[in-house]
């Protein structure tokens, strides 16, 4: 699989002819399956969902000029059959994947089969947003701000820490940003010294493009590798 793993959507010139790149034609030729589900549990995750689906949101993703753009629901896959959805992944040229709480997405992409099929689909370009982007790597760097919506009961809290490991290295964005806390480069190092695998720090102007487990920094931005 192919990924581009952002903290803010295709925001600039860069990273949207990166995505170009990794599709291998033009957006407008290219069909796509939308993933809203990390945004369901915070408040007005109802409204935030379908703002983000309908390219209402500010951080530019589904309203890119897509050929055609669908909505896949990780929620609601495990009461379909999987020959109902599983080859509308398949033939999608690209997965928007939103963000918004990276254990309840992770948990969900593990849940509904997603996560178990994504290494055979090769030629996907997966795009993800802050969250979305994060829960492919190993680590959750967003686990304490997580873990106060896990509903009573539930053992999603189990593992917060972790991810689900697609990519070699873990991925802390949206570096100084002015309205979220220890987005600073000091505690993001901080958080970075106690795991074992390299750490990308990515401001709201930055990518990371993945192909066949190749790295590459797209950005107009700032950002910092962080090695173990």
């Amino acid at each position: 699989m192919k990924f581009l793993l952002t903290s803010s959507g295709i925001c600039n010139p860069s990273i949207s002819d990166a995505l170009a790149d990794l599709l291998g034609k033009p957006i407008a030729e290219s069909t796509a399956l939308f993933v809203p589900t990390g945004v369901h549990p915070f408040p007005g995750g109802a409204a935030r969902a379908w703002k983000a689906v309908q390219g209402q949101a500010a951080i530019p993703l589904s309203q890119l000029g897509w050929k055609s753009v669908g909505l896949l629901e990780l929620t609601a896959l495990p009461t379909i059959r999987e020959e109902n959805w599983v080859p509308a992944v398949r033939e999608a040229d690209a997965l928007l994947v939103w963000g918004g709480d990276v254990l309840y997405l992770t948990y969900w992409m593990r849940r509904s089969g997603l996560a178990e099929l994504l290494p055979s689909l090769t030629d996907t370009v997966y795009v993800g947003v802050s969250a979305g982007s994060i829960a492919v790597t190993p680590y959750n760097c967003d686990a304490e701000f997580d873990l106060p919506f896990v509903p009573d009961g539930s053992d999603m809290a189990e593992g917060a820490d972790r991810a689900l490991g697609l990519v070699g290295f873990a991925l802390y964005p949206h570096l100084n940003h002015p309205d979220m806390a220890d987005t600073e480069l000091s505690a993001i190092r901080k958080w970075a010294s106690g795991i074992p695998v390299p750490t990308y720090a990515i401001d709201d102007n930055t990518a990371i493009k993945v192909v066949d487990g190749g790295v590459e920094v797209v950005s107009e931005g700032e950002w910092e590798l962080i090695n173990p």
